[in-house]
């Protein structure tokens, strides 16, 4: 059934109109001036892509190609599992060489699989149209599944899957919260994209009003971003777009967080362990935005996105739109490469990014900045020292938890006490670490322990497995037991009955009998051509058929 526009009018149930504060957080230089102020440039076609069937929270895509494939840019190349799930697809067309594991953007630095993509260079699709698909007409099903189809997931670096996040919310919808801050330094991708693609933005979140028919709607956008607030009005007001408003929140680090930007905009806690939608807000990222019209209406899937590649150790910081799977080396050698004052590479922000051994990654879905930094733009930090219970990191953390407690606990691997000190809810911001007197890096600590925790849950989760499969398989022979012994019960109370006479069990034993002679003949040997064969070999023969009869009538 297709909604109509005036369906998408409520009656308001809050006004949202005014800021509110979270606890701690930091102001942070920005470093954002260059490549805020370049326009986006476009990183090409790299001569191979590595796309890793894992870019998103929850199960891995399936493989759909084979080594030697011949693949379009567009191409369904792995398909999702399950809810939690995201597709993949080609970025540009070329051969598949190898479906095997490499290294991946991730803190612990491991492997994990991947399709790698020898391109072509031609950049070819399957099948192209260049006309926009009207989705006025369209219902909310049929939108959803354009948005799963087409791979998206949470551009900002979470990577949940936006078909499941827009299908969580079972309760009337308040706000719809668009979230273009960029809080932490340096990256500028979400900026830029304002700047130049704001009215492809406002028709998203068009989309996503037609989704999930909230009462209101918000862009949350950072006081620092001028260029790109103008070109959000722009849009909104060239459109006549009235059910929209921009709203500028302070540059208060970790205000991007979708935890804290609610408490700003709104004033409310997302519950411990629970999501947005379990108050009446969804929030989605810029980027993911864009992403939604590009699925809806250009019909293409995720195959690229913008990444802010920058630091002082980067020859030209820059702004690339970037087909997903790029090697980073790729992008790296586009904004000029390194210069000589390289110290480290990390990807993300210098707050949340994590530092990485080489180049030879691949650019995700998630992955929004590259960062090289030079000594004196980040020295390494000196060796951690015994923690003092200064409370710095209390005071800082923008969820109001107690890390020198979670710090303890994860240290000692007393995990069930973590735990009951919410773990969970720490959102790995780097507050803590950055204000602690002894150099603790209090967020590695939280990562090894959440990483613990998932570890020996999935253990149990597969003991319980096993042990489920062992007691069914006992059940499954102890009922064929149960069940041949009252056969052969039921059948001993039939030839002991009363009712069965000593002829009818007679004609029984005999009919047996006969079954039983049969099988015997049709297992005999058959006749062979004794002409050939000497006189006694025949002799032989007679001998053998002669004791095989008289068996048979013995019988």
């Amino acid at each position: 059934m297709t909604e109509s526009a005036a369906s998408f009018t409520r009656p308001k149930t809050a006004a949202f109109d005014r800021l509110y504060t979270f606890h701690g957080g930091l102001k942070l230089p920005g470093h954002r001036e260059i490549t805020a102020a370049r326009p986006i440039l476009s990183a090409g076609v790299p001569a191979t892509l590595v796309l890793p069937l894992q870019q998103h929270i929850g199960q891995p895509a399936e493989s759909l190609v084979q080594p030697g494939d011949t693949v379009y840019k567009g191409q369904l190349i792995a398909r999702q599992v399950g809810t939690m799930s995201a597709t993949l697809h080609a970025s540009s067309s070329g051969t598949v060489v190898a479906i095997e594991d490499r290294p991946v953007p991730h803190p612990s630095g491991l492997l994990a699989p991947c399709i790698i993509i020898k391109t072509d260079g031609l950049d070819r699709y399957l099948e192209q149209t260049d006309a926009a698909a009207d989705y006025s007409h369209m219902d909310r099903g049929e939108l959803c599944d354009r948005i799963r189809d087409a791979g998206i997931v949470g551009l900002g670096g979470a990577g949940f899957p936006t078909q499941v996040k827009l299908g969580r919310c079972e309760r009337r919808l308040e706000l719809l919260l668009i979230n273009a801050t960029e809080c932490e330094p340096y990256i500028a991708c979400d900026n830029r994209l304002l700047q130049e693609r704001a009215a492809e933005v406002i028709e998203g979140v068009r989309i996503l009003q037609r989704v999930l028919l909230p009462d209101e709607c918000i862009i949350a956008i950072e006081d620092g971003m001028t260029a790109a607030e103008e070109a959000l009005r722009s849009a909104l007001a060239s459109g006549n777009e009235t059910g929209i408003r921009v709203t500028r929140v302070p540059e208060i680090y970790p205000t991007g967080g979708e935890r804290q930007l609610i408490k700003v905009l709104t004033g409310r806690e997302v519950p411990s362990q629970g999501f947005p939608a379990d108050i009446g807000i969804i929030c989605q990222n810029v980027g993911t935005t864009a992403a939604i019209h590009d699925a809806v209406v250009k019909r293409q899937p995720l195959l690229s996105r913008i990444v802010t590649v920058t630091g002082d150790g980067i020859a030209q910081p820059q702004n690339f739109e970037t087909l997903i799977g790029t090697p980073v080396s790729h992008l790296v050698a586009c904004a000029g490469g390194y210069t000589q004052d390289v110290e480290r590479l990390l990807i993300g922000g210098p707050m949340m990014g994590y530092a990485v051994a080489d180049d030879d990654i691949p650019v995700t879905k998630t992955l929004n900045c590259i960062l090289a930094v030079s000594h004196g733009e980040m020295p390494a930090p000196p060796p951690a020292q015994p923690c003092i219970r200064c409370g710095k990191c209390t005071a800082v953390c923008p969820a109001d938890l107690l890390p020198q407690q979670l710090y303890w606990y994860a240290h000692s691997s007393n995990l069930d006490a973590a735990q009951d000190y919410n773990l969970f809810d720490c959102i790995e911001c780097g507050c803590c670490a950055s204000v602690c007197p002894s150099h603790i890096p209090l967020v590695q600590y939280y990562r090894h322990a959440k990483m613990e925790i998932w570890a020996r849950e999935k253990q149990k989760n597969s003991s319980d497995h096993a042990r489920q499969r062992h007691e069914a398989r006992l059940s499954r022979l102890d009922r064929i037991k149960q069940e041949r012994a009252e056969r052969m019960a039921r059948k001993k109370q039939a030839l002991s009955s009363d009712g069965g006479s000593s002829d009818m069990k007679k004609a029984a034993i005999e009919a047996a009998l006969e079954r039983v002679k049969r099988k015997k003949e049709q297992a005999g040997t058959p006749p062979k051509n004794v002409d050939n064969l000497t006189p006694e070999q025949q002799q032989l023969i007679a001998a053998a058929d002669e004791r095989r009869q008289h068996k048979n009538e013995s019988d």
